[in-house]
């Protein structure tokens, strides 16, 4: 198969194998199985070929590799159907071998909530067996009452029927004694009921014949790991409060379960596994782990696991074995760190120190296992020198790595040893690239901020700059003399010399600073007179994918034309060939429509906007730039497209001329006298000055009692500068 997991491929083969003979089929089956082991529907499928053609040698083998590990019902339903075919003429002989078998089966499956016509088939079995003495037939009974007495106490589907056989059966047996027996179990048959039902509820939402593949991310897949999480919790929480044996027993069970439609989930066979380490069963914890790699075998999650389980019960050779097997296959130092970690805690320094010797000869070799080597020296060996020609030696190979020298450059620090922590840093600012070393600049400037003198911190400072110059790092666009500088300096951890609201300020400017440093077109300058264009021009700008946007309201297009707002009609007349423009939005046409078709007023106010690069703007910069920007009027838009002011109606698009006429006049007549004395007011506001604090004009329009929509039509949806009073010529 060309996706070895791929579940239709796998689907397809196996309905073709049902209408194989035998011999054809098993080759499929077997290559099936050997990719879908935990698949219980396919080994059903294949013992019943098996058993078809009366193949019972084949179909004990087939049953002896997949019971154990596939916990579904029907699969074991085929197994005892086998067993009594085989036994059921042997007489006494056969009769103990299937009681055997019932035994053994609902051992394992008999918690299962579909469970309950394997327990019904057991009961019948019992009763159907010979009592030639009344000591067999009393024997008998005992072992019916037994087995009603498990199964009334297992919720499955099937617990009601079964508990109202139980009462037949003692009533049938004993009334005088039935009596006490159903009132001591009524309880215990109500706890099993309502776990039942609470049971029934997870399940439902789980696939049990889910076909085991890697995780591939997709939502089924999530869904039942969510599903398969919350019914694991809620068996562990015991929830029929049952002793600790049968509730072990149903919390393995249920995992068992997990693992068949998660056998590649490597989080599942820990989670099994640790849970039977809290339980107290070590040698259950080591059998998952041999389980789980030989499910994934190159996990390396789980062989450190299970290495430390190993160690931590006192395995060495068998823990080392599994480090061993870690680096037999990985290609990177993570491998030879742990390893150096754990021979230096099982086996001692001197085993640690030999075993270094050698990784660093390894090609999989690199900085980070001379550090890691170099920081146990110092901290568990307690060898500064040692430590100390161990980053000297990584040094000749790994000068040019930035984090390497700052490892180093820590440990020097730790050692206070500030004459070689200067020597390190020039001689690694030497041979790193520009482009790479900002990182150990700026380490250098903190390290002559905490240990150097003033001159040394300035120094360093104007080096940085001068290094980083053009390289596209902050040194290059921060001005000569920089209040960043000085927050730099005179901080320490989170605590600043200046307010969090400085610190946006400044952190602002910066950008702004980036901003005029771009190369653009045209640079677009709060207070500037750019075009739409500039805005086109520079990369930071992204245009929203417009090739499937539509008019609004479309069925109103015809009302629209024939109206008597012109500026609507052309505005409404435009936008299709915006969109038609914007089709092939990753082409130069399409930004050379955009200012052609934009309206002057959205053009004026998009040229007035700053340049953001970062952050949210401010809302208050933003409002104080629109209220000073000096957009055109309603009338110097009519008047461009040659239109008395008389024939706008802002009433909206919705309407036809003549009605929006009369109803404005009706509105104007109605609120004339109402509205004059607030119109005064308004009146006498834009008189005045424009004020540039956005906070003052609030403050002395809230004085007057003026709100925006005072001065605004009602239904306009053509907005301009509401403390101006004027429209916006842009409508579309």
């Amino acid at each position: 198969m060309a996706d070895k997991y791929s579940v239709e491929e796998a689907e397809a083969l196996a309905r073709r194998a049902l209408h194989l003979p035998i011999a054809q089929a098993t080759p499929i089956y077997e290559q099936l199985l050997s990719l879908f082991p935990t698949s219980a529907r396919y080994w059903k499928q294949y013992v019943e070929a098996q058993m078809a053609v009366n193949n019972d040698d084949a179909t004990k083998q087939i049953f002896s590799r997949c019971l154990l590990t596939c916990l579904q019902v029907p699969l074991w339903q085929c197994y005892i159907r086998f067993i009594r075919k085989v036994y059921d003429k042997k007489g006494a002989e056969g009769q103990e071998e299937t009681t055997k078998a019932f035994e053994f089966m609902l051992s394992y499956i008999g918690t299962d909530i579909a469970s309950g016509p394997i327990w019904t088939e057991y009961i019948t079995f019992l009763k159907s067996l010979p009592a030639l003495n009344p000591q067999e037939d009393s024997q008998r009974k005992i072992a019916l009452r037994k087995v009603y007495q498990r199964a009334i106490l297992t919720p499955t589907h099937h617990v009601e029927q079964l508990w109202k056989d139980y009462e037949n059966f003692e009533n049938t047996v004993s009334r005088q004694l039935a009596k006490g027996l159903v009132n001591e179990y009524q309880p215990k048959f109500n706890s099993a009921r309502a776990v039942y039902r609470e049971r029934k509820k997870y399940l439902e939402e789980i696939d049990l014949n889910m076909l085991a593949v890697p995780p591939t991310g997709s939502s089924k897949e999530e869904a039942q790991w969510v599903a398969w999480k919350k019914f694991l919790s809620f068996e562990k929480g015991n929830p029929q409060r049952i002793d600790t044996a049968l509730s072990t027993k149903r919390i393995i069970y249920a995992y068992e379960q997990c693992l068949m439609c998660l056998y590649h989930y490597p989080d599942e066979w820990y989670d099994y596994a640790d849970w039977h380490i809290k339980s107290g069963s070590t040698d259950a914890a080591i059998k998952v782990f041999q389980r789980a790699l030989k499910a994934i075998p190159d996990s390396e999650m789980l062989k450190y696991a299970y290495a430390e389980l190993e160690e931590s019960r006192g395995a060495i050779q068998s823990a080392k074995k599994l480090y061993e097997s870690i680096l037999g296959v990985s290609t990177n130092s993570l491998a030879h760190i742990q390893f150096l970690r754990f021979l230096r805690r099982a086996e001692g320094a001197e085993a640690a120190r030999k075993y270094f010797v050698d990784a660093i000869k390894s090609p999989s070799c690199t900085y980070h296992v001379y550090i890691a080597y170099a920081t146990m020296a110092f901290c568990l060996n307690k060898d500064p020198k040692a430590a100390h020609m161990i980053f000297e030696e990584g040094l000749k190979h790994y000068m040019s790595e930035p984090i390497y020298i700052l490892e180093y450059a820590d440990f020097l620090t730790r050692l206070n040893d500030d004459r070689n922590i200067r020597a390190l840093f020039e001689r690694a600012l030497s041979t790193l690239p520009a482009e790479e070393s900002a990182e150990v600049w700026n380490r250098f400037i903190l390290f002559e901020q905490t240990y150097g003198d003033l001159a040394s911190i300035l120094k360093i400072e104007q080096r940085r700059k001068e290094a980083l110059s053009g390289k596209g790092q902050e040194g290059s666009l921060a001005p000569e003399s920089s209040l960043q500088d000085v927050v730099s300096r005179y901080s320490y951890m989170d605590l600043w010399p200046c307010s969090s609201k400085e610190l946006d300020h400044l952190a602002r400017q910066e950008l702004l600073v980036k901003n005029m440093n771009k190369k653009v077109e045209k640079t677009n300058l709060p207070h500037g007179s750019g075009t739409i264009g500039s805005l086109a021009s520079s990369s930071k700008v992204v245009y929203p994918h417009t090739s499937q946007m539509v008019v609004y309201d479309p069925t109103k297009k015809s009302e629209f034309t024939n109206s008597a707002n012109p500026v609507a009609a052309s505005s409404l007349n435009t936008f299709p060939s915006n969109v038609a423009a914007t089709t092939t939005h990753a082409s130069a046409s399409t930004l050379d429509e955009i200012p052609k078709n934009t309206p002057p007023a959205l053009l004026a106010f998009l040229a007035n906007l700053p340049i953001v690069d970062g952050p949210t703007p401010n809302v208050d910069v933003v409002l104080s730039i629109c209220l000073q920007c000096d957009l055109p009027t309603v009338k110097q838009s009519f008047a461009a497209k040659g239109n008395a002011p008389g024939q706008n109606d802002s009433s909206g698009p919705t309407r036809g001329g003549p009605q929006r006429g009369v109803s404005r006049d009706r509105r104007a007549t109605k609120r004339k006298d109402s509205d004059r004395q607030e119109e005064d007011d308004t009146a006498t506001i834009q008189s005045q000055p424009l004020p540039t604090d956005v906070f003052r004009l609030r403050q002395m329009r809230k004085a007057r009692g003026i709100s925006t929509s005072s001065q605004t039509p009602t239904g306009s949806t053509s907005y301009g500068s509401a403390y101006s009073g004027e429209l916006s010529g842009s409508t579309g």
